[in-house]
This record gives C-alpha cells, structure tokens and sequence, in this order.
C-alpha cells in the first residue's frame, strides 16, 4: 500500500518542489541512438531556454549545464533526472489518482507505452520505431500526469506534440485528451526538420501509436503481420499445400518488427529475421517472440536447410546484416517463398538501418561523427540490397513491401526497384496485394482492447465474448467475408496460447463495423453486470480509416487522392465528437516524416448507457469514413461494403461512383 501511495503522490505533485538528483545512465538499457548535431550555437542556445522553461528560476544554472551537457551527448533534452522512481507499468486503473475514470484510463495507456518491457528505448521515452515518442522529455511526462490527476469530466487536455499545453473547459461529451504529434507546415516536414525542431523541443515523432497512447507491446503487429503472411502463402503456394518447411525471410527485431517471428510461428512457416542489433534479438528471444539466436553464416545456412528439409515451424533471429542473408541464400541455392523487410527505413540516418560490412558499434560512431559517411554506406547497402532481392524474385520469390519505406529509400538510393513506367514501384505493397482488397476495403481493421483492471481473467472474458460475437456473425456474413472471419475466429480462439501478452493485459483482432460495435456493446454489457472491469477501445492507425499513407495503408487508392490527407482529418474530427475518450493525429509513422497523416483515438467502456451511445456513433464513423473513400476511389470490395452498411443503416447515406467503361476513355485522344 506505501508504494501505491507513494506512486499517487509523485504523480500528484508533477515537477517536484525540490530539485531531484542527477541520475546515472542505467547499465545494460537499450538507447536510442545519439541524433544529428544540426543545431547552430544561437539555435543550442534557444534549445536550453525551451528546456528551462519548465523549471523555477532557480533552477536554471545547474540545469542548463547539464541539459546543454545531453544536448551534446545524444542529441536531445531528455531531462533524464526528472523520470519518476516509481516503475513504469500499467497498473490497474483504480491505482491511478483521477478525480475522473476516464483520465485513469489515459494514465493506464501512457505508463503502458513506458513500460521497458514494451517500449524500445524508455529511457528516452521512445516506444518503438528508433524514435516513436510519448513524450520529448520528462518534465512533460511529469506535467501530463499531473493534469490528468486533477482533470474532471467537463475538462480536455490538449497536447502539442507531448507538450501539456493546459486544461480547457469544454464538456462531458467531449474528448477528455486531443493529441497532435508533429503537425508541421507543409513546407518544414523534411526529415532534417524533424532532427532541427525535436532537437529544439519544439515537436516530435508520434508513429502511429506511441504518441497516441494505444500500443499494447508487438501484438498489435503480430496479428497484422500474420494476417499478412498467412495470405501471401496462400497466393504462392498450390492449394493445400502448407507453408510448413517454406522460408519467410525478413529483417528487424526491435519495436514493432519484434512481431515478425511470432507470426511466422503463428503462419506455420520457418521465419529467418535479420537484426544488427544484438539486444534486440536477445530481448525478442528472452521473452519468446523468436525461438533461436544464431550469429554465424555457416550456422545459419546448416539450421534453415534442416529445417526445410524436416518441414518444420521454426523462427529464427539472425544476429547479423540481411543483406549478408539474401546474398548468402543465392549463392547456397536456398529458396526463398516469401521475402519483405521491416527495418525502422523511415528514420535510414540515425540508426533505422544499417549498412552491410561494417559492425554495429561503428555504425553508430558514424552516425554521430560521420553522418555523411553513414549516409553514403546505407544508400551503397540498400542498392546491394535490391539487387539480391531481384535475383531471388528471378527464381520465384514473392518479395512484398511491408510498409516500412524500403521502395521508397531504396529508390532514392539509386536501386533497381522501379517499374518500367518509372512511376511506380516493381513490387508491390502489401496493401496493395492482400490487406488493401482483403480486408480494408471490407472494413476489416485492427480493432483493440485493453482490460484496465491489470486482471489475466478480465482478458480471458473478452477473448470468450469475442468470439462469442464474431461466431454469430459469420454464421450470417456474406461469401465475400467469410475467410476474413475464420482467420479472426481462430486468431482468438488461439490467442491466449500464443502469449501474447507484452505490458498491458490487451488483445487486438481485425473485425469490420459491425463486429467492432457489436464486441464493444457486450463488453459494455459485461462490465455492466461487474463480470469484468472497464476496458479501454482502440486500433492502430494503421486501419480502413486512420491514415493517409501512399505508400502503405492508402496504396491500393488509385484515383490520384492517394496523396491526400482528408481523410485521416475527418477521421480524428469525426472521432472527437462522436465520443472518443481521446483522439490524436500524427506526421509521419511507420513509412517516416513528411509521407503519412495519421489519426487515431481511444475510447473508454465503463458499462454505462452513455458508453454504450459513444460506442455505437464512434464507431460507425470511424470505419465507414475510410470505405466510403475507398468506394469512392472505385474499389469495388469497398463499394460492396458500403452499400451493404447502408442497407444496415437507413441513416448512413454516401457518394457512389460511377464506372466508365475502358472503351470510352482509350478511344480518347490528347
């Protein structure tokens, strides 16, 4: 109980009233990588006085030596001695000092994205991707915590890009937090400028969900990831054939891409993940998300042939470059099924990915002392990289971008990855191929929960709901979505086994519309009959709706509005006053700064009957704005679930588009 108190006082009390000591750097973390000194003296100089400003005056002569010291160090003000002693960890949500439940709830979720079990680099207050911040410093974690502690239920906090900016008035129907990550002028969203303004304190990096609040650890990309994999084997292989004893070859073990061998396992494949990284890999195998750490070429090569050649399920991490893999892999003759790539390529300088043939260690010297060299390095290993590539899709491979913005470096790097039209890309997206026709245009998305009572039973009653709900409705769905629903039947019935669980006691499951409103509503009910404790709703952004990627989630819009983000907008709008708990939106995430709009939301269920209101409104919109878009663009899967959601819904009224027959438009000439 004193730590419990102890914990609700320091959160109480925000930026304490004595200065805190200097803290050690603690052994043996994972930390992010020092960031581009780009900063001029005056501009270090407005860095420090930004930093000072959270802080009495008196304060300020030690601090600016020492925030002036981290500046030099590692590139950013992380305020290191301001991080709470207490751990950071979701703890249930009655723990949590609030005069309102659903800033507990809001608490619950930022602690959760700190957790070091969850979180990439929680030192610096980065959750995944090399640089998906929660917060840019401390002082702001510490602030946030303190609003939230003190907030009623007519108040919203409003946060730029982690800062606190204050408590409005406004109502009980509005959302309780509204989030902006790294909302620039359009002119000023250059990777540069995202190295130029975080460092000044100004703006940060969001991802998807990090700076939203709503990542619950690498389950949310496992079930994507497997998803994914499941159906590219279903377009590769013969029918009835198993995937069992077939390669999935790929890169990346820290943050998100951690889930990569997971899904592997779950697709019933041998999964070999490249990581540069040693502690990631060990992290990943520790808490067993990969099944075996091998460091050496030879070793590799002996395991993944035995391994075809007994047929088995098997994930591997490899502690080592990729491209050594692919290179080595066509030189031996192992064929490869299928091949993707999930490094951090929308942060490639400062530490997303590494070039071949030079060690870890001294990559990272190069990013801080020879930035421009490391450029030069990586660009010469992502051409490497597409060459292999191509010589393995020669022979078969199925190579798919995962969306991390491999195509797109790589083709500024000068790789052979462009199509013969010089536009587009010679491979294709995997939104393009299978996510995007098979399951957003259908409104099929990443639908997420988290049981905020912290209880392992709470989650083991909503996965029973779940597929309580989910086995009702497909026994009604239409022929279009049936595998979609099977997929997500067995992802549930299986998901405990698959442990899953990193941080928060939080599951995820891809559901349309009706699936998502309807497992929200007997959530509801249950909570209301006190089988359960109140959960909190969510998705990644990554969803039908959430995010204006033309490179990712909208790649498969193919009207020219792929660069647009209206929609994403309306999303976050639309979500607001409909009853999102919390709503966000985001520059940049996943395919990098400058190429993606993201909004997302959180919503809290606590069994009332205006809960159950928000659920029903909040989530309608949410997914049908994204397949109206889509419809509109002319994809005919979402024109099929539109006008299907309109025959449901006699209020829901949308645009549809005309098709134009092809001999109309060829006969034309310019």
């Amino acid at each position: 109980m004193d730590t419990v108190i102890n914990f609700q006082e320091q959160i109480r009390q925000g930026i304490p009233s004595v200065l805190p000591e200097a803290k050690p750097y603690p052994a043996g973390v994972n930390r992010a990588p020092k960031r581009k000194d780009i900063l001029t003296p005056e501009e270090k100089q407005l860095a420090i006085r930004n930093a000072l400003r959270y802080f009495p005056k008196e304060w300020h002569q030690e601090l600016a030596a020492e925030f002036a010291q981290e500046l030099k160090d590692f590139g950013r003000i992380y305020m290191y001695r301001f991080k709470p002693n207490y751990d950071l960890k979701a703890r249930s949500i009655s723990d949590y000092p609030a005069k309102c439940e659903q800033a507990a709830a809001i608490m619950l979720m930022i602690d959760n994205n700190l957790d070091p079990a969850v979180a990439q680099h929680p030192e610096e207050l980065i959750t995944y991707g090399g640089n998906g911040a929660v917060f840019q410093n401390w002082a702001q974690y510490l602030l946030t915590m303190k609003y939230l502690s003190e907030m009623e239920s007519d108040q919203t906090l409003h946060l730029y890009s982690g800062h606190p900016m204050g408590l409005f008035p406004s109502s009980e129907d509005a959302p309780r937090v509204v989030v902006t990550n790294g909302m620039m002028i359009p002119n000023y969203s250059k990777p540069d400028d995202w190295e130029k303004f975080n460092a000044l304190g100004v703006t940060q990096y969001g991802q998807m969900t990090a700076g939203s609040f709503m990542y619950i650890g690498p389950q949310g990309i496992v079930h994507g990831t497997t998803i994914t994999v499941m159906n590219a084997f279903r377009k590769v292989l013969e029918k009835g054939q198993s995937p069992k004893g077939k390669i999935f070859l790929t890169a990346g073990l820290g943050g998100m891409s951690g889930a990569q061998p997971k899904a592997g396992n779950i697709a019933d494949c041998i999964t070999v993940c490249a990581e540069v990284n040693p502690k990631a890999a060990m992290k990943r195998h520790e808490q067993g998300w990969v099944d075996e750490l091998i460091d050496n070429m030879d070793a590799l090569v002996e395991r993944v042939r035995a391994a075809q050649t007994n047929d088995e399920v098997v994930s591997i991490a490899f502690i080592g470059n990729v491209v050594d893999v692919w290179e080595t892999f066509y030189e031996k003759d192992i064929f490869i099924h299928l091949g993707s790539d999930q490094t951090s390529l929308h942060n490639p300088w400062s530490g997303g990915y590494y070039p071949v043939d030079i060690s870890y260690d001294e990559s990272n010297r190069l990013i801080r002392e020879e930035p421009e060299l490391f450029k030069v390095k990586v660009q010469e290993t992502l051409k490497r990289h597409a060459d292999a590539v191509n010589k393995h899709t020669a022979r078969g491979t199925y190579f798919f971008d995962y969306g991390n913005a491999f195509l797109l470096e790589a083709s500024r790097a000068g790789g052979d990855v462009m199509a013969e039209n010089g536009i587009d890309f010679k491979y294709p997206s995997y939104v393009q191929d299978i996510l995007g026709p098979m399951c957003f245009d259908y409104g099929f998305g990443p639908f997420r929960w988290v049981c905020t009572s912290g209880k392992p039973e709470d989650l083991d009653r909503t996965d029973a709901i779940a597929a309580e709900v989910l086995n009702k409705i497909m026994a009604e769905s239409p022929e279009e979505i049936q595998q979609q629903m099977q997929d997500n039947i067995t992802w549930i019935k299986d998901a405990k086994q698959n442990k899953l669980v990193v941080g928060s006691q939080a599951r995820i499951l891809y559901a349309d519309s009706q699936g998502r409103m309807e497992i929200a509503k007997a959530f509801n009910d249950a909570i209301h009959r006190g089988e359960i404790g109140p959960v909190v709703l969510g998705r990644d952004h990554h969803d039908v709706s959430g995010t204006d990627s033309p490179f990712r989630e909208t790649s498969n819009i193919y009207d020219g509005s792929r660069f647009t983000a209206d929609m994403a907008i309306h999303n976050v709008i639309g979500d607001g006053f409909r009853g999102a708990t919390w709503v966000s939106i985001h520059n940049g995430g996943g395919v990098g700064w400058g190429e993606v709009i993201n909004g997302g939301f959180g919503m809290l269920l606590d069994g009332s009957e205006s809960a159950e209101r928000r659920l029903k409104s909040m989530l309608l919109f949410d997914v049908n704005n994204g397949i109206a878009r889509r419809s509109w663009a002319r994809n005919k899967e979402a024109n099929f679930a539109i006008q299907r959601e309109m025959a449901r819904t006699p209020k829901l009224k949308v645009t549809l588009a005309n098709q134009v027959d092809d001999d109309i438009i060829n006969k034309l000439t310019f």
